[in-house]
């Protein structure tokens, strides 16, 4: 794989980093088709309970690589006869499921079966903005600069996320911060609704977090979220069923036992993936 994104896989927490430290972690096409290979690989691998993202060097993610973007916008201009650009016609074929290449490489990480906690320092903009956002949780520096940029460029937000916004962000912040594109810090992240612990060391509290979760019964961990990816789209007699369902998968299983038992035993689990 690619070393733009690197993985490392420890007492089943896979600790993953953007690795483009020199353009702030910015997206070019080699680090998207990177970051998908990293999600796939993900995707594939056993034992995997908790994933922590962050970002190599002084950003999480600077958004899109701009000297990039505008070759690319060069390249996609009207074609005179009216039709629109080949790069509009693109964004608009669903080539992974009901998403889009771009709407894919963030809702991926919402998607995998363990959940992620993104570690965020320095610049968290646009695209860097969107990651965080499909995580789980995310964990903060206070001082980290956060902003839906997409329309300093004449661009709406896109990438995936209004489906990950609608579930944690008001209604009337998220248009102010749309409309304005303007930069807000960690800590005001967090009165917001973006930001879930605020740390001057996001990475060792991210990685605190995921020990914890890869503490747990990993199957349960893993229903749980998937029941809570899908509550925004559910209605109340789905929910309920789902839930039940997801119970039935879950109780009186070994592990389930074995959740029990180390409990009342005082000691660590030791469960099978």
């Amino acid at each position: 794989m690619s070393e733009r994104v690197t993985i490392k896989v420890e007492n089943h927490i896979a600790d993953v980093r953007f690795n483009r430290p020199e353009k702030m972690n910015a997206l070019d096409g080699d680090q998207i088709d990177a970051i998908v290979e990293a999600g796939e690989k993900l995707s594939a691998m056993e034992g995997i309970r908790a994933i922590v993202l962050s970002g190599e060097g002084k950003a999480f993610c600077a958004g899109l690589d701009m000297a990039n973007f505008a070759a690319s916008a060069a390249a996609a201009s009207d074609d005179g006869d009216g039709d629109k650009s080949p790069l509009t016609k693109t964004l608009v074929e669903r080539t992974h499921g009901n998403a889009n290449k771009f709407q894919h490489i963030v809702l991926l990480w919402r998607k995998l079966k363990a959940p992620v906690i993104a570690a965020v320092h320095g610049p968290c903009i646009g695209g860097g903005l969107q990651f965080a956002s499909a995580a789980d949780i995310r964990v903060v520096a206070p001082d980290a600069k956060m902003s839906i940029m997409e329309m300093r460029w004449g661009l709406i937000p896109d990438m995936g996320s209004y489906t990950t916004w609608r579930s944690f962000v008001r209604d009337d912040i998220l248009r102010e911060l749309t409309y304005t594109n303007r930069i807000f810090s960690g800590e005001e992240g967090k009165e917001l609704g973006f930001v879930t612990h605020l740390s001057d060391d996001p990475h060792a509290k991210a990685m605190e977090i995921a020990t914890e979760i890869a503490s747990k019964h990993p199957q349960a961990v893993q229903l749980a979220k998937a029941l809570i990816n899908k509550l925004p789209d559910m209605n109340e007699d789905a929910i309920l069923m789902m839930e039940s369902e997801g119970q039935d998968k879950v109780s009186r299983t070994p592990n389930q036992v074995e959740a029990v038992y180390a409990f009342m035993q005082k000691r660590a689990p030791n469960f099978v993936d």
